[in-house]
C-alpha cells in the first residue's frame, strides 16, 4: 500500500481556497466574475504575507496575474470577436433560414440536421453564437407551426457541446487544458488530435438528441404570456379644476401612490419644461407618461385631467394606439453589458428603445409584469417582454446584449457577410495547417474584420466576456499556485491511493467522471485548469502515457448537460423554451453517461490502457 504524506501548509491554503471559491461559483446570488476577482486578491495577498519558497524558487504574488497575459485566453477572446463579425453581419442567417424551410416539410429530418449543423459548426465557433443564432429560428419555427419548441431547443444546445469538444479551438476549456499541459511539458496537441474519439462518441450522442431526448422532454411553452397588456405613450392634460394645479410635480406624483413615471411637461404650443420634483402645475399643462390603458385612465382621474393622444382627447374616435410597435421576448445574454444591473438603472427605453411588460426567471419564479421590478439585477438567461418598433428589434440583433427570441425578426442580408466567412475560414485553416498558432491567426482575424468593416470597436469590445475573461485568469492563478506550492502532486498522490490497486482504465475513468460531476456544479474552466495538473500527476506516478489522462480531463470537464447552471447557453435555453431544471437532469445524465462509456472506451482502446 501507499503512504499519503500530509501536504506543505501551503498547498493546504491552496486547496482551502479553491474548495472555498468552487462553493462560491455556484451560488447564484454572487456573480462569478466577483468571486474570481476575490480568489486574485486573496492569493496575492495570502503569498504577500505568507511568501513560499520551494528549491530556492520564491512564488511571486506578481505571477498570478499572468493569466491575463496567457496564449489560452488570448485565443479565447479573440475567438469570442470574430464569433461576433459572424453574427453582426448575418453570415449564418442564409443556412438558419435553410433549416427553417426545412423544417416545415419534415421536422424529423429537419431536427436531424439542426443537431449536425450546430455541432459541426461549434467545432470551429465559440457555442454562445451558434446558440443565439439557432434559438430564434427553432422558436419562430415552432410558433408558425403550432408546434412546442421544447423537443429541439434542449437537444440543439447540447450538440454545441458535444460540437465543441471536437477540436483545440472548440471551446475555451479545450484551449485552456491543452495550454495548461503544454506549459507542463506535455507535447502540444494540434487542432484535431483527438477529433476521432468525439466524433465516434458524438455520433452515438447526437442519435440519442434526435430520435430519445425529444420523446423525454414534456411539451413546454415559452414561459412569457402573450395576453400581457401593452403599454400605451399618452398626455394627460390637467383640467382647471385640477387638485394638483398649484401643486409641485412631486406631490401630483404622490397623489398616484408613487407610481406614475413623468417622461415631460408641454406648457403650451411648443414649450416643454424638464420634469423636475419642484416644477409647479398649471391648469391645461399637458404631463406625457406611459402605461397601461386602465392605469392611464386611473392617473388622469387621479389628477383631475384628460387622457390625449396626439392632438386628440381620447374617446371612442380616438383611441390609444400602438401601431408601428411590436411586443417580442428577448432575453440576457451571457455577453450582455446588463448582467448584475438593477432594472431599474439599466436604461431599457433610454439606451435600448425598450418598454418592459413582464419579466421571467427560471428558477420557479413566476411571469411578473414591470411594475416594482426596479430593484431586480438582470442575469444571464433572464426574458424579458419588451415592446418596441420592428425597426429598433432588428436593430437589437447586432449587439451582443440581448436575444430576441421572434424568428420572424430578420437580420437584413448584410453584404459582407462572406468577408466574415472567409475570415473565419482563414483563422481555422492557419491553425489547422500549423502555419501559426491560433491565438495568433485569431487575433489577425479580428483585425481583418475591423479594417473591413464588418465590426466596429463598439461591437468588438461589446463581443468580449469579462466574466469568462476572469474566470479562466482566477482559474489558471489556482492552477498555478496548487501546481507551484505541491497541492496538485498531493491531490494526484491522493486519487492514486485511493485506486490503488485499480486497473488503469478504472482509474481514468474514475478521472473523467469526476471532472464530468465537478463541471455541472462549478465552472467548466475552474475545473478543467485545476484537474489538468492533477491528471498529469496521476499518469506520472502511474507511469502511463498522459495524453488519455490530460484527454479524460477535456473531456470530462465538457459534459456539462446535468443542470442547467452546468454551461452559459443552459440557462438561455432554459428559459427561452420554458424548462424546469428537471428536464435537464432528465435528458443530460443519460447522455453525459453515453459520453463517458464511450469516450472512455475509445481512450482505452487507443492508449491500451
Amino acid at each position: 500500500m501507499l503512504e499519503l504524506a500530509l501536504p506543505n501548509m501551503h498547498a493546504l491554503a491552496v486547496m482551502i481556497i479553491i474548495v472555498v471559491a468552487l462553493v462560491m461559483f455556484t451560488r447564484e446570488n454572487l456573480p462569478m466574475e466577483t468571486t474570481s476577482l476575490v480568489v486574485l486578491v486573496v492569493l496575492t495577498i495570502g503569498f504577500t504575507l505568507f511568501p513560499y519558497q520551494s528549491d530556492g524558487q520564491v512564488l511571486a504574488p506578481s505571477d498570478f496575474f499572468m493569466g491575463f497575459a496567457n496564449r489560452a485566453l488570448i485565443a479565447v477572446s479573440a475567438l469570442m470577436i470574430v464569433g461576433q463579425g459572424l453574427i453582426s453581419t448575418g453570415a449564418l442567417e442564409p443556412v438558419g433560414r435553410l433549416l427553417a424551410r426545412l423544417w416545415r416539410r419534415s421536422p424529423a429530418l429537419s431536427l436531424l440536421m439542426t443537431i449536425i449543423f450546430t455541432a459541426v459548426l461549434s467545432a470551429f465557433i465559440n457555442n454562445t453564437p451558434i446558440v443565439v443564432l439557432m434559438l430564434p429560428i427553432l422558436i419562430g419555427v415552432a410558433v408558425k407551426t403550432g408546434v412546442a419548441p421544447s423537443g429541439s431547443l434542449i437537444p440543439m444546445g447540447f450538440a454545441s457541446i458535444i460540437g465543441g469538444m471536437a477540436t483545440t479551438i472548440g471551446s475555451s476549456t479545450n484551449l485552456l487544458v491543452v495550454n495548461v499541459a503544454a506549459d507542463m511539458g506535455m507535447t502540444r496537441f494540434s487542432m484535431f488530435d483527438f477529433s476521432v474519439p468525439v466524433v465516434i462518441a458524438g455520433s452515438v450522442a447526437l442519435l440519442y438528441l434526435w430520435l430519445i431526448a425529444p420523446r423525454m422532454l414534456p411539451k413546454r411553452l415559452p414561459p412569457m404570456n402573450r395576453g400581457v397588456s401593452r403599454v400605451y405613450t399618452a398626455q394627460i392634460s390637467l383640467n382647471d379644476n385640477s387638485p394638483v394645479v398649484g401643486h409641485t410635480l412631486a406631490e401630483a406624483i404622490a397623489r398616484t401612490g408613487e407610481k406614475i413615471k413623468v417622461e415631460a411637461i408641454q406648457r403650451g404650443k411648443g414649450v416643454f419644461i424638464n420634469p423636475l420634483p419642484d416644477v409647479r402645475l398649471r391648469a391645461a399643462d399637458r404631463i406625457t407618461t406611459s402605461n397601461t390603458q386602465q392605469n392611464l385612465r386611473e392617473y388622469a382621474r387621479l389628477l383631475g385631467g384628460t387622457l390625449y393622444t396626439a392632438d386628440h382627447a381620447v374617446d371612442a374616435s380616438h383611441p390609444l394606439s400602438t401601431e408601428g410597435t411590436q411586443i417580442a421576448e428577448v432575453a440576457i445574454t451571457p455577453a450582455s453589458r446588463l448582467n448584475g444591473v438593477r432594472i431599474g438603472k439599466a436604461g431599457l427605453y433610454s439606451r435600448f428603445g425598450l418598454r418592459l411588460l413582464a419579466f421571467n426567471r427560471f428558477e420557479g419564479m413566476e411571469e411578473r409584469e414591470s411594475p416594482g421590478l426596479d430593484e431586480t439585477r438582470l442575469r444571464t438567461g433572464d426574458v424579458l417582454l419588451v415592446q418596441s418598433t420592428l425597426e429598433n428589434l432588428v436593430g437589437l440583433k447586432q449587439i451582443p446584449d440581448f436575444l430576441i427570441l421572434d424568428g420572424s425578426i430578420d437580420l437584413p442580408r448584410a453584404r459582407k457577410a462572406p468577408i466574415a466567412l472567409a475570415v473565419i475560414t482563414g483563422v481555422v485553416a492557419l491553425a489547422a495547417a500549423k502555419i501559426m498558432p491560433i491565438e495568433i491567426s485569431a487575433v489577425l482575424g479580428c483585425l481583418v474584420l475591423i479594417l473591413t468593416g464588418c465590426l466596429n470597436w463598439k461591437d468588438a469590445m461589446n463581443a468580449l466576456s469579462t466574466q469568462v475573461i476572469l474566470i479562466i485568469v482566477s482559474s489558471l492563478a489556482l492552477g498555478l499556485a496548487l501546481l507551484k506550492t505541491g497541492g496538485a502532486d498531493y491531490l494526484a498522490n491522493l486519487f492514486v491511493y485511493i485506486t490503488f490497486g485499480a486497473p488503469p482504465s478504472v482509474v481514468l475513468m474514475s478521472l473523467m467522471m469526476m471532472m464530468g460531476i465537478l463541471t455541472n456544479v462549478v465552472s467548466n474552466n475552474a475545473a478543467a485548469v485545476i484537474g489538468t495538473p492533477i491528471a498529469i500527476g496521476i499518469a506520472q506516478r502511474l507511469g502511463l502515457p498522459l495524453e488519455p489522462f490530460v484527454l479524460a480531463v477535456l473531456f470530462g470537464s465538457n459534459l456539462s448537460f446535468a443542470t442547467p447552471m452546468a454551461y452559459q447557453t443552459n440557462v438561455l435555453i432554459m428559459n427561452a423554451g420554458g424548462y424546469k431544471f428537471g428536464d435537464f437532469v432528465r435528458v443530460g445524465i443519460p447522455l453525459t453517461i453515453i459520453l463517458w462509456l464511450v469516450l472512455s472506451g475509445v481512450l482505452i482502446w487507443a492508449y491500451g490502457l
